[in-house]
């Protein structure tokens, strides 16, 4: 009988080593930020769900739960890839990588991967969780399955081009403080858009990761602020182009060949 590790190609041990890096630190990776959305869940339901109006019949504190869902969902994926390339260049060993006769292209899938498998292992999580809370129900579970794994997708290339970018911690930390963080949060994860005046609406429009809260939402309720096959193509589109950046970037080696 084989072990795991000589039955796994050279895309599929790298995916390995890159899922089991969070998961053997479960409770930091998985565990703290489902009781971060909880945290966000307690307070915001309690604080807003007399004030806040959203989609007929359907109370503000079920509202949220989709949005924070998915908040979870990015937000992780993208910390995923980005950490743990900027976690090698620094310390060194990402010479390992590069000695392997791996492609670009598996690079790519193994990061992305593992992202999209954290993103999603959060996420989950996440609505066990807040589940109790609102009892958002399910329409279109497909729907949501889809914009779940698309939105880490994109946040998992996105996160390696971060990675490829950043050649310290500080860098990263702004490109997440001052990128991911605000559209996270200018996404309608707390409000719906049409909750705001005409022109933050059209604002919130150019936002790809509004498409990615509004069709997951689409998924738990069946009504969105905009069709969920707008959605889809928009935020189709968006992976496309990250992922195809990510592609080219890892294709050339860039900040991490001499």
């Amino acid at each position: 009988m084989k072990s795991l590790s000589t039955r796994l190609t050279g895309w599929q041990t790298l995916f390995y080593k890159e899922v089991l890096r969070f998961w053997k630190v479960a409770f930091q990776t998985v565990a703290a930020p489902i009781l971060t959305a909880v945290l966000y869940m307690l307070i915001f339901g309690h604080v807003l769900e007399d004030h806040v109006k959203v989609y007929d019949k359907i109370n503000y504190t079920a509202f949220l739960v989709p949005g924070l869902v998915m908040m979870s969902v990015l937000q992780n994926a993208f910390a995923n890839s980005s950490s743990s390339l900027i976690q090698s260049k620094i310390m060194g060993n990402l010479v390992f990588l590069l000695l392997t006769p791996l492609s670009h292209r598996a690079w790519f899938v193994a990061y992305v991967g593992s992202s999209v498998a954290r993103g999603l292992a959060v996420g989950l999580g996440v609505l066990a969780v807040t589940w109790w809370f609102g009892k958002p129900g399910m329409v279109a579970p497909l729907w949501a399955l889809v914009f779940a794994i698309l939105g880490a997708a994109m946040l998992g290339a996105l996160g390696l081009i971060a990675g490829l970018w950043a050649e310290k911690f500080d860098q990263m930390a702004a490109f997440q403080n001052f990128i991911i963080m605000p559209m996270t949060f200018l996404s309608g994860v707390f409000y719906s858009i049409h909750s705001l005046p005409a022109f933050w609406q059209s604002v919130s429009h150019l936002n790809p990761f509004f498409y990615m809260i509004d069709g997951f939402r689409y998924g738990f309720f069946g009504v969105s602020d905009v069709s969920p096959w707008i959605s889809l193509a928009v935020v189709g589109a968006a992976a496309g182009i990250v992922s195809l950046i990510a592609l080219h970037l890892l294709k050339i080696g860039y900040k991490i060949r001499g």
